[in-house]
């Protein structure tokens, strides 16, 4: 027989279930109108970190280039866009100001090589020339490369490493004073998946890449008493013209359309990820899909298992070429 004592701690326990749930939900949507809060003003400063803001792009005249000159420049940027080619850097100021009604600051073009170590001097002169001084800098511009290192002549590993490796450190180089006079600048890297492992028949890229990640990690560490940000992008596959224009054993261009490019990220997606990890001061991005991400883990934590994979997809690419 259930006594009276039970008979009233029963409605008791009910009651005080039902007050901590209706206690849980006012908490809950309070911590999600922080959260929404948080999000809102991470984007006001943002959005205040990047307009009106002195952006430098190399490579701006393709590819990933192009894409991030559009999403900076729509940012409100004030945009100095880098590459080979005149014609086609006008043809980008003239494609920006018609897609964009609103009022924003004139494109300043600077036509240089970074393969040339002679042009890279007077060209970061004539940037700060124009603007006084480099609030961004976004070292884009890279070329890629296809081959066996026993075909690949020497002169073709030189050339991918003054693209890809010397061309963005002499910039910087010139660059850097002016931001550490300041007190103020940012510096951005556009490196790769293959900075951080390596894959067969990609030598000279990978090298290079290897070599710019271990470079904008010592700056990072160099300039922070300097309030100088470095951020370094590590892409996987992106839906450029990287692969058609990669150069062979021989230095002629690999002109193949590669299916891992084609199933890769769109450049519009990567210049947004681009965009936030600028806005946000974020030190290092990988920008790549969960297998990439998983093989440098891989690398790290057996890597006798790694090579091994590695070896196997030499031999599978090998039979490809030879079939």
């Amino acid at each position: 027989m259930v006594s009276l004592a039970t008979r009233r701690i029963v409605p008791k326990g009910k009651i005080m279930d039902y007050i901590t749930s209706m206690a849980i939900i006012p908490l809950l949507i309070g911590c999600m109108g922080i959260f929404g809060l948080f999000k809102l003003l991470q984007r006001f400063r943002m959005k205040a970190y990047i307009q009106d803001s002195v952006v430098v792009i190399t490579g701006a005249t393709s590819g990933l280039g192009k894409e991030c000159a559009k999403t900076f420049y729509a940012a409100g940027a004030k945009l100095i866009i880098c590459g080979r080619s005149q014609e086609k850097l006008k043809e980008l100021v003239r494609e920006l100001s018609a897609t964009h009604s609103k009022k924003t600051h004139e494109p300043h073009i600077v036509v240089f090589d970074l393969a040339d170590s002679d042009t890279i001097v007077p060209a970061a002169n004539e940037i700060l020339k124009y603007t006084g001084h480099v609030d961004i800098l976004i070292n884009n511009a890279g070329i890629s490369y296809r081959g066996s290192i026993m075909d690949t002549a020497l002169e073709v590993d030189k050339k991918v490493m003054e693209t890809n490796y010397f061309g963005p450190v002499a910039l910087t180089k010139a660059i850097l004073p002016s931001m550490i006079e300041k007190k103020q600048g940012h510096i951005v890297v556009i490196s790769s998946i293959q900075g951080k492992i390596s894959i067969p028949f990609r030598s000279a890229y990978a090298a290079s890449k290897h070599a710019t990640q271990a470079f904008f990690d010592c700056l990072r560490a160099e300039v922070e008493q300097h309030e100088v940000e470095v951020t370094v992008i590590c892409p996987g596959y992106i839906q450029t013209n990287l692969s058609l224009n990669a150069l062979t054993a021989d230095g002629t261009k690999y002109g193949v359309m590669d299916k891992t490019t084609v199933s890769g990220r769109s450049p519009a997606e990567v210049a947004q990820t681009v965009l936030s990890a600028v806005g946000k001061k974020k030190k290092e991005v990988m920008v790549a899909d969960l297998l990439p991400v998983l093989a440098i883990f891989l690398r790290t934590l057996s890597p006798r298992l790694f090579f091994y994979i590695m070896a196997l997809r030499a031999k599978k690419e090998r039979k490809e070429k030879s079939s």
